[in-house]
């Protein structure tokens, strides 16, 4: 072994690592990736920077943009919004029309985005109908994953995978080759996923009172004339040196001063917004003088049915102010804050209460940040619990790279023209990708720049929701698979492998390398492993002088095919604190869903050698 097939075996490692324990956010990785390979002269500076001019990051930039387009004008949701009519169906129907929809779409827009959308369907069903999230969350996330397995287009996994063997001397997939073999894959998981929907969480629906303990926590009080505040500073007051108290709010004369400073000084009749818990509120109860303010100050989302006067009637009267809950995406503006940074950095009225962190590998419990002297952040993942106004909802629904989880019903719609000719342009990018007229990133490209020119789509808007962290790491980890066959990394470890492989059978080679590359998918990212892994699987098929395509579609598969753990996936990510689920759901019905399809999978590609 040489010493480059050294150095890049300890990049590999470092890489995992930086992956697994999630040190740095993934496009501050390939960043480190591209410029280590590059100091270390195992690629050239060309090579380092061709990630960013590959064809397939290229087309998966494109796909999106026209991902965002088809969100903004309302083509995802209203091919979603009819799921709202099956609520009355029973759980062993619903379920399984959920996953076959999710797939449907997902094998022609981005997974992420269609997935997104579930979310606040099924979130809306939960608060409405009382349906449970957790029996729908995690098979519609596994469903979107399979289904966009079955297309070309459908995962970015599969262009790389595709473009990364077409440089190495395989030919190029077409775009519904694999298409079978993904329906099986499909066809079996929504049976299997049915079946084991008991062993679910039934995840009662709760309120955001209930999820964050706010009756527990947040409590409003009232200074008394002869209270021990009044005439105090914030910064002379308990509030100021008890690290286990907040001061949210201060209110006086109809007056809101969020966050307020320390030099303010208190008065008579002022109104406090604690959080705190019951043994520290006691306390001060008694010390300070205080008086709990009985007034629910807070309402949850009232959501208000057309035609309904009574509720409308009902709702004028609820306190206007109310919580609402924030899901964090990818390259949302929050990312990277701490509870104490938000508090500064929200805008006016909108009060930043409660950090709900999402679980990790290193970190298996559900988290719940309330004070500012916390230095946890908000990740991809996380939830954040506002409270804010009505009026706010709105500005809030805006930001780029966030789920409002808590929406009313009575939103605006999106314009027919626009939704119908964004269907339009969807449907004839798939045509020419599909008929081969022309290849997967010019027919995207050309839907984007009639987009574009018919003012269906704003480049302002694709600046600020384009996933960003994809783009860059496909762009750092190409130059990684460079270097792997710079290096002659990858003839090694083909090497090793023919070795251990010499005269087995043709399932026991494909066997193994599924399941090598379904367990390195389950650590890192599946766009990393398909760049690793498919140059790896190129060599044994060369090596053994057998077909390269099912090789290929191994690693494609198995790249995608890992649901025994929640950060296998983006989607999974996603829904992992919301459904209340365990790690163990993922590694007993993921796992079992893993095993099944790698051993079907094995079966139907050993049948192609």
């Amino acid at each position: 072994m040489t010493w480059e097939i050294t150095l890049m075996f300890c990049i590999l490692l470092v890489t995992v690592v930086l992956f697994v324990f999630e040190i740095f956010p993934v496009d501050k990785i390939a960043f480190l990736i591209i410029v280590s390979l590059t100091l270390l002269g195992l690629v050239k500076p060309e090579e380092a920077i061709s990630g960013f001019s590959n064809s397939a990051t290229i087309a998966v930039l494109a796909l999106m943009i026209l991902a965002i387009a088809l969100e903004e004008n309302g083509v995802i949701g209203w091919l979603a919004s009819s799921m709202g009519r099956i609520k009355g169906l029973p759980l062993y129907v619903m379920a399984p029309v959920f996953m076959f929809v999710t797939a449907g779409i997902s094998a022609f827009i981005s997974t992420t985005a269609v997935v997104i959308v579930f979310i606040k369907i099924v979130n809306q069903l939960s608060e409405k109908y009382n349906v449970s999230q957790s029996k729908l969350l995690l098979p519609i996330s596994f469903a979107g994953i399979l289904g966009g397995s079955c297309t070309l287009m459908g995962t970015s996994t599969n262009l790389i995978v595709n473009s990364v063997a077409t440089d190495l001397g395989a030919e190029k997939l077409g775009f519904f080759e694999f298409s079978m073999l993904g329906l099986i894959f499909l066809g079996l998981s929504i049976v299997y996923l049915t079946l084991t929907l008991r062993w679910l969480p039934w995840g009662k629906s709760k309120t955001l009172d209930d999820d964050y303990h706010l009756n527990n926590y947040v409590t409003n009080v009232h200074i008394n004339a002869d209270s021990n505040l009044v005439g105090k500073t914030i910064q002379e007051s308990f509030l100021f040196e008890n690290p286990e108290v907040s001061l949210l709010k201060l209110t006086r004369d109809n007056k809101v001063h969020n966050s307020p400073g320390k030099y303010i000084t208190f008065k008579a009749n002022d109104e406090l917004l604690l959080m705190c818990d019951l043994k520290n509120l006691a306390r001060i109860n008694e010390s300070e003088n205080l008086s709990l303010n009985e007034k629910k100050y807070f309402a949850p989302i009232q959501r208000i049915e057309p035609n309904d006067a009574q509720t409308e009637q009902k709702e004028s009267e609820v306190d206007t102010r109310i919580f609402v809950e924030l899901l964090m995406l990818p390259g949302a503006q929050y990312l990277g804050k701490t509870l104490g940074g938000l508090r500064n950095l929200m805008m006016q009225d909108i009060l930043p209460i409660a950090i709900k962190k999402r679980k990790t590998l290193t970190n298996l419990k559900d988290r719940l940040v309330r004070s500012s002297m916390n230095k946890l952040v908000l990740k991809v993942g996380d939830r954040l619990l506002l409270e804010t106004s009505k009026e706010k909802l709105e500005t809030l629904n805006k930001i780029e790279n966030v789920i409002l989880l808590q929406e009313f019903d009575n939103v605006s719609s999106n314009s027919k023209y626009k939704r119908y000719f964004s269907l339009g342009v969807l449907l004839l990018v798939i045509g020419l990708a599909a008929s081969g007229a022309l290849s997967i990133m010019v027919s995207a490209l050309t839907g984007v720049c009639i987009l574009l020119l018919t003012n269906n789509l704003d480049l302002t808007t694709v600046y600020k929701k384009v996933n960003w962290q994809i783009f860059f790491l496909l762009a750092g980890m190409i130059p990684l698979g460079v270097a792997m066959h710079n290096t002659g990394a990858d003839a090694f470890i083909s090497e090793k492998l023919l070795g251990f492989l010499f005269d087995q059978p043709g399932y026991v080679v494909i066997g193994t390398l599924f399941f090598s590359t379904m367990i390195l998918s389950a650590v890192i990212s599946n766009n990393a492993t398909a760049i690793i892994m498919t140059p790896i699987a190129m060599a044994v098929a060369q090596g053994m002088q057998l077909d390269f395509k099912p090789f290929i579609l191994a690693v494609m598969f198995a790249a995608n095919f890992s649901f025994f753990t929640p950060v296998g996936y983006q989607t999974n990510t996603l829904i992992y604190s919301m459904g209340n689920y365990r790690f163990s759901h993922f590694l007993g019905i993921g796992g079992i869903l893993s095993l099944i399809l790698a051993l079907v999978a094995t079966f139907l590609l050993t049948n192609m050698l």
